[in-house]
């Protein structure tokens, strides 16, 4: 019996009660995973990015193990939920237009420690102020920098368009104006190399592009660890008391924890380790985060269909943004039906020996975005489910 064969008959076992559909979280690859993160991190914290776990129970149990440190949004309201719930050290990592959400955030002292938000132009600060509704609590800025690989002379981009502050004299004159601003306070600099911490460089059946990627990637880690390390000096000549530094992703942990610039580092994804984090020479983590789909159809020889499963996730359309099925192996959508809205066939041989009511476990591409689709996660231990938590979704939050 192979291992994935091992893991299904365990899947199998301790789900047998529950009626699919289902989210499971394997807790024992969850912890190895995050043990693995720390072990790259090489001694530096992780904040953990919560758009990729998206459950306060997963949350808290991360960041109760050493290594971790602080959380990573993805909206202020989230952001502030949080806050409430007891996460003291939360980083809002995307620039925020929420009025009624800064006005909370600068009329409460105790959100005011806890949250910090980012920033990246002199007009995403005037929407702040314009916000605060009496509001004089001091708003916890970061400033962001953009990491993307510019060639030839910038007439080729290679990263995602994110802040429009690139060089140091642009991040320290934004500083500076900053620091001369009443109600606010520079705590830190984020920089998020989604090039190289979240595409693939091992991508099967495809070499040529893989050798691309690690080409691509080389030179990036490159530029920017000697670019970010000037930003961080500009920018400590203007605020010497900096909290963070952070960079970094799930792909790209051990590369930008070596930067001496880099005080923490971001990742999130590494934790369930969906399928878009297969393809990567860099580490390998074991997949702790499925869905399991019920078999409501046998419409003939090696062909089943299971119900639901059309949960794309987001970026450039492709069929690396589909979910994979995982098990049993050698399951494969029809390419004329893809993975549908309320049902899904699947072809291949394994398919003859699945009966009506078996499940067929499934891996979402990307992390978080599984518990949008889902109210709760059974959490596995060993070879039993002893508990399920609520995801956001279960929680009735729906930040985005």
């Amino acid at each position: 019996m192979t291992a994935r064969a091992a893991d299904r008959a365990r899947y199998d076992r301790a789900t047998a009660h529950l009626d699919a559909p289902f989210a499971l979280v394997d807790l024992e690859a969850f912890d190895a995973n995050a043990d693995d993160l720390v072990r790259r991190a090489g001694g530096k914290p992780v904040r953990v990015a919560s758009k990729s776990v998206r459950c306060r129970a997963l949350l808290e149990r991360v960041l109760a193990r050493d290594g971790f440190a602080g959380v990573m949004s993805f909206t202020l309201a989230e952001s502030l939920w949080l806050a409430r719930s007891g996460f003291d050290d939360v980083l809002l990592a995307y620039p925020s237009a929420d009025r009624a959400r800064y006005a909370e955030l600068a009329g409460d002292p105790e959100l005011a420690a806890a949250v910090t938000v980012m920033v990246d132009d002199p007009a995403q600060l005037d929407l702040i102020d314009a916000s605060r509704a009496g509001g004089g609590e001091v708003v916890r800025v970061c400033l962001e920098l953009d990491t993307s690989l510019r060639l030839l002379g910038g007439r080729v981009r290679i990263g995602a368009r994110r802040s429009p502050l690139r060089s140091p004299a642009q991040v320290a004159e934004f500083a500076r104006a900053v620091a001369r601003r009443p109600g606010f306070r520079i705590v830190g600099i984020m920089a998020y190399e989604g090039h190289v911490a979240g595409v693939g460089d091992a991508v099967a059946g495809r070499p040529l592009r893989s050798r691309a990627v690690r080409l691509m990637q080389s030179a990036a880690r490159r530029e920017l660890a000697e670019r970010r390390a000037a930003v961080v000096r500009a920018v400590r000549a203007v605020v010497p008391d900096l909290e963070y530094v952070n960079g970094g992703g799930t792909g790209s942990v051990q590369h930008t924890a070596a930067e001496d610039a880099v005080t923490e580092i971001a990742a999130g994804s590494g934790l369930y380790v969906p399928r878009l984090f297969d393809d990567y020479t860099s580490f390998s983590g074991r997949p702790a985060a499925l869905f399991a789909l019920p078999v409501v159809r046998r419409p003939g020889v090696g062909v089943v269909t299971v119900l639901g499963g059309g949960y794309p996730a987001s970026g450039a359309p492709g069929a690396d943004r589909l979910p994979a099925p995982y098990l049993p192996e050698g399951l494969r959508y029809d390419p004329q039906e893809g993975a549908g809205e309320v049902q899904t066939p699947l072809l291949g041989s394994p398919a003859d020996d699945l009966l009506i009511g078996d499940t067929v476990w499934f891996r979402h591409a990307k992390a978080g975005e599984l518990c949008e689709r889902f109210d709760a996660l059974h959490l596995l231990e060993g070879d039993a489910v002893t508990a399920a938590v609520p995801t956001y979704r279960g929680e009735g939050r729906t930040f985005l």
